[in-house]
């Protein structure tokens, strides 16, 4: 798992005006609320006085209100108000790690790290969303009892559609038929399939035109996962695959489906049903794999044909954790439960004299 990425916290749905929500994300805990303007803010959930999780407390206008003796945090992670001290202003330590928010599409993003706003990845955006001749779904959340770096991988794999997926035909995958091309921050497989098909699919009027099939599917960090599905020449869907990893054996995914074909609102609910059908045809197999994690060696697997992509994606891990943004999960199971730990925020590389530990990094 990485810091220094945008990470989905919670619907925008999931977090209304009068209490906060409590996310678990990369084996760390925080607090999601909103200000008196409606602003979403993302803190560590901890409380520095004696370790109140700040995420069952109150809002109280701006601030976050600890349930445990009323320390108030702004939005900053300042705690404004102590009230055993009658007025008196907090000492200097008296705060919390406070993350950089956006909220897009139904989703409350925190970036979840210390860089400088100049030096972050950018959020993965879905441009289809607010264009014309486009229908974006509402967000879907998947939950899977597996690592997500098992999910990303199963994303960018072509060879287990004919072998997981016969709601979608079981395309077969031909290996002289694929391509790769680097991006930014991940690398784009694309594939493409014959007209033929194996059996039929709830969508096979949208491939009446008998063109070739074709696919693509990318990442964008580590844990966001394209994946765009072109029908025939006009009928498109592009799935969008925002991963939240909450430890190392449980993730929660924020699923938005946009098309530009039976754009229809009577059909929103049946290609709901579809694609979350085909979800669970993979969750079947994701939750079944030995190991749990991808093994740290190469030579623990044999790898071959068809992964090229998931190869491509592990060396972009490789490189993150070059540069320090790898969580040292060994590390944090031997923590002591008297010892806790947040992720570095930004307003760590202005300022010290932190009561939390940062969380250790390899």
């Amino acid at each position: 798992m990485y810091i220094n990425f945008w990470y989905p916290i919670c619907t925008s749905a999931e977090l209304g005006d009068e209490k906060p929500v409590r996310a678990e994300v990369l084996k760390t805990r925080f607090a999601a609320f909103r200000d008196s303007n409606g602003q979403a803010h993302v803190l560590s959930d901890t409380c520095v006085h004696r370790g109140g999780a700040l995420g069952n407390g109150k809002i109280q206008g701006d601030c976050i209100q600890c349930p445990y003796h009323g320390w108030q945090y702004d939005a900053d992670g300042r705690c404004r108000k102590i009230p055993a001290i009658n007025g008196k202003k907090p000492p200097a330590r008296a705060k919390v790690d406070s993350y950089p928010v956006q909220e897009r599409y139904g989703i409350v993003f925190a970036f979840l790290g210390d860089l400088p706003e100049e030096e972050r990845p950018p959020l993965s955006e879905i441009p289809e969303y607010d264009k014309d001749g486009w229908r974006p779904s509402d967000v879907e959340i998947i939950e899977l009892n597996a690592y997500y770096e098992r999910s990303m991988e199963n994303g960018l794999d072509p060879a287990h559609n004919e072998f997981v997926h016969p709601l979608q035909g079981s395309p077969a995958f031909d290996h002289e038929r694929v391509a790769y091309d680097d991006m930014p921050w991940g690398t784009r497989t694309y594939t493409v399939g014959a007209p033929e098909r194996q059996g039929e699919t709830e969508l096979q009027a949208l491939r009446s035109d008998q063109n070739d099939v074709w696919a693509e599917s990318w990442t964008h960090g580590p844990n966001a996962l394209v994946t765009a599905i072109h029908l025939s020449k006009t009928n498109d869907f592009v799935q969008y695959f925002y991963e939240q990893p909450v430890d190392e054996n449980h993730t929660r995914i924020f699923f938005i489906n946009t098309r530009n074909c039976m754009l229809e609102p009577e059909n929103d609910e049946n290609i709901k049903r579809i694609n979350l059908n085909v979800a669970e045809e993979d969750i079947a197999v994701i939750e079944a794999l030995f190991p749990v994690r991808t093994p740290d060696s190469r030579t623990k697997e044999l790898l071959g044909v068809g992964d090229e992509n998931i190869v491509r994606f592990r060396e972009w891990l490789d490189g993150w954790r070059d540069k320090g943004w790898r969580i040292d999960l060994q590390a944090l199971r031997e923590r002591p439960d008297n010892a806790a730990y947040a992720i570095p925020s930004p307003a760590r590389r202005k300022s010290g004299n932190w009561v939390l530990d940062s969380i250790p990094l390899m």
